[in-house]
């Protein structure tokens, strides 16, 4: 059972929950008891300023990994980089697959040796660890703080809250800048009970974001864990749910920390990282999500979104019937590109799948591999359509995996045991065949995200489900099992950590610089193309309409088949929305015609001839405009964009196409809004629904006196979309910081840190 809390509420003595419903008897006031949650406490330590109204942090540890930290090296090398300021380590887990684009991804690799050791950071080479797992083994630490650029960036269950945001805000770390947001809200996740044999953490985690998810209850607030129920899990247990808190679309985590997460320290040799962190006598949460995990089953997220959850015995005993309301949800994001259907894997009344995947910074962890090897110990997949990989988080695990007899198991079943690789979470690895069904412990189920191209006419379906049940399907051959139908006698191994792997692979520069390293570079690895500040007054085009509840990051840039193309802007821009709007690229490079021609001093009108009229009708009203004081760029609507990654290449391939706004309805995450923003695109919002909407693709919008408006702070935005006349319309900003005002009035966070 899960319930939500309809007010904020007071946690006393770490197990009595009081609604806060205007009369309780608390002994003391709400700021008083405000400051005693755990992330309070966190927040502090790490706010550079006495307002904690308004924070600006500086983290401990920056991580990232091969797709996101050349962008960044190379934005922060443009802004005056000269060392890492704090440890920055970087992974190679993403484009770990060197034969993808040539010697583009080896490339990528040398170029983050070369400046780990120029700069004076951490190299973790290909196939020893996904970047979280490394954070876990290596980093993390009670009380710490650690910002990455990848989406699950989480390690609330080791004490540590960490952030994934996009690349820019880790530049600012690096030039020693600071994080700002308001103090955000902190939700406490009351676990009560104790899971059934059978049950694992991604079913817990699935059962927590389908109740949060759809209705925003923790969307950029921090949860915090605390209940009795905490205690009765195991270190592993606790991080396989607390990474999936990204799909909740929460800023962070944080859980209260007790021995077995000292203990966890003291396998991996940094036990004077532990921190016994729990909240006060008396702490205030802004709401409360009530986990009774004693009553949790085991799950399936089922196509396209992990929130779309179900019991999987529920699926089992309602199979038409789920699977017909599945195909009727993917209508809305694939319409009519594919003849989708799910009613063939329909077999004998059972539901067939053709993949099991126990994968990445989710699944694979020590106890989930060990706990499927009971499974299906004894068993075998059988020889027919039914594939099972799995992929050890990292070389330690699989070191341990080996030793104790885990692997042996795995693979005498019919397993593919894998190194340490993030690629079946995003379409790079173990791509299933179109139609095909995969079920995953991985992190997300967005449609395409498993390698798929929609533009190709190909799709296939992913449901997220935890390494115990996918195990029990594949004991059964694919036929769909619950892991709770399995009698199985689980051991318990024990994990020893072999911190010799990483000593003889890992460079550590211990943060000492060497500036007369060399970088070295490939031929994919490209500058940033200049950008232009903020013009005067705006003409916008709109060239593309999501209307969609959600948009992700994944539709308005690929992830797997463009990752070799992330050191390269303006070869990944190539892909945005490809997914999604086949047509984009074309129709914002038109516009953007014609804002190169004003860069060039040549007139606008001779390169876009449809501008011609538009220009008229605006200097009817405007007759000012275009004397040199005009940009001219696309923009796009979506009803909320952003959910989903951080990658920061969502927001900067429409930048260097030309974009210079979104407009919105609600941006699904901060991550995807601050991104918009350090490219120095306008984060427009519009009341209007997205039903209703004055424009359509296509109309041409006109922005007066943008840059009078950013800089005087005003939040309503007056435009006017150019038809047979002007007619008047308005957008939103919302709150924007200082800094964030001028990065977008300097055009990009690149422009800001040149001055």
């Amino acid at each position: 059972m899960i319930k939500l809390y309809e007010n904020g509420v007071y946690l006393k003595n770490g197990t009595e929950i009081v609604e806060d419903t205007g009369n309780v008897n608390i002994p003391a006031t709400k700021e008083e008891a405000a400051r005693n949650t755990i992330a309070y406490g966190i927040l502090s330590a790490h706010n550079t300023v006495s307002d904690m109204e308004h924070l600006q942090i500086k983290f401990d540890t920056l991580t990232s990994h091969d797709i996101t930290f050349v962008g960044i090296i190379q934005t922060a090398r443009a802004s005056g980089l000269e060392k890492f300021p704090i440890p920055y380590v970087l992974t190679n887990c993403h484009n770990s697959l060197c034969a993808v684009g040539g010697t583009i991804n080896e490339d990528d690799h040398m170029f983050g040796l070369t400046c780990a050791k120029k700069y004076g950071g951490v190299y973790v080479p290909p196939h020893q660890a996904v970047i979280h797992q490394y954070a876990r083994e290596m980093l993390a630490g009670g009380g710490k703080m650690i910002l990455g650029s990848d989406s699950h960036t989480r390690y609330g269950a080791l004490g540590t809250m960490a952030m994934g945001e996009g690349g820019p805000e880790l530049v600012k770390q690096l030039l020693d800048k600071t994080y700002d947001i308001k103090m955000p809200d902190i939700i406490g996740i009351y676990l009560d009970g104790e899971p059934a044999k059978g049950v694992g953490p991604q079913d817990v985690a699935l059962e927590i974001i389908g109740a949060t998810f759809g209705n925003g209850y923790v969307n950029n607030k921090v949860m915090e864990f605390v209940g009795p129920g905490v205690d009765k899990l195991s270190a592993d247990f606790r991080i396989g749910i607390d990474v999936m808190t990204t799909e909740t679309t929460c800023l962070s985590s944080i859980w209260k920390t007790d021995e077995k997460i000292h203990e966890y320290y003291e396998i991996h040799g940094r036990s004077g990282d532990y921190k016994e962190l729990s909240p006060g006598v008396v702490a205030y949460y802004d709401g409360m999500v009530y986990v009774n995990l004693s009553e949790i089953k085991p799950m399936i997220a089922m196509p396209f979104h992990p929130s779309n959850v179900y019991t999987i015995d529920e699926v089992n005993a309602n199979l038409k019937d789920v699977l017909h309301e599945v195909e009727k949800k993917a209508l809305v994001s694939l319409g009519s590109t594919v003849d989708y259907s799910l009613q063939d894997k329909i077999v004998g009344g059972k539901l067939y799948v053709e993949q099991g995947i126990i994968a990445g910074c989710a699944g694979g962890g020590f106890e989930n591999i060990c706990a499927a090897a009971d499974i299906i110990e004894g068993k075998n997949i059988g020889s027919d359509k039914f594939t099972f990989s799995v992929y050890p988080a990292s070389m330690p695990i699989y070191m341990e995996l080996v030793k104790n007899g885990v692997a042996a198991e795995l693979i005498a079943a019919g397993t593919v045991v894998k190194t340490a690789f993030c690629g079946p979470c995003f379409g790079a690895g173990d791509t299933p065949a179109n139609n095909a069904f995969s079920i995953r412990h991985s992190t997300r189920n967005f449609p395409n995200r498993e390698g798929s191209k929609l533009q190709s006419g190909q799709i296939a379906s992913v449901a997220l489900m935890d390494a115990r049940s996918i195990a029990a399907t594949a004991a059964n051959r694919g036929f769909l099992t619950s892991a709770e139908a399995m009698d199985v006698e689980y051991k318990g191994q024990k994990y020893y950590f072999d911190k010799r792997i990483y000593e003889n692979r890992v460079f550590d520069s211990k943060g000492v610089a060497d500036s007369s390293v060399k970088i070295q570079f490939g031929p994919n690895i490209k500058d940033w193309p200049k950008m232009s500040p903020l013009p005067e007054n705006l003409v916008l085009k709109v060239v593309s309409e999501i209307h969609d509840p959600v948009t992700t990051t994944d539709e308005l840039i690929p992830s797997g088949e463009t990752s070799s193309y992330r050191s390269n802007p303006l070869g990944l821009a190539e892909f945005t929305l490809s997914r999604k709007d086949p047509d984009y690229v074309g129709r914002a490079k038109e516009v953007q015609a014609a804002q190169k021609a004003i860069e060039a001093n040549i007139c606008p009108l001779d390169v876009l001839e449809e501008l011609k009229p538009v220009m008229a009708k605006v200097r009817e009203k405007y007759p000012y405009a275009g004397e040199g004081n005009i940009g001219v760029g696309s923009t796009i609507f979506a009803v909320k964009p952003g959910d989903g990654s951080a990658r920061e290449q969502a927001a900067s391939c429409q930048k260097v196409l030309g974009g210079w706004a979104n407009i919105a309805n609600e941006y699904a995450t901060k991550r995807y809004r601050s991104n918009l923003i350090n490219w120095g695109m306008l984060p427009f919002l519009t009341d209007t629904d997205h039903e209703n909407l004055p424009f359509k693709n296509g109309d041409y919008i006109f922005v007066p006196d943008i840059r009078k408006a950013v800089e005087e702070k005003e939040d309503v935005i007056k435009a006017y979309v150019v038809h047979d006349g002007l007619e008047k319309i308005q957008f939103h900003l919302g709150d924007l910081t200082n800094a964030e005002r001028e990065i977008i009035l300097k055009g990009c966070l690149i422009n800001y840190y040149k001055g």
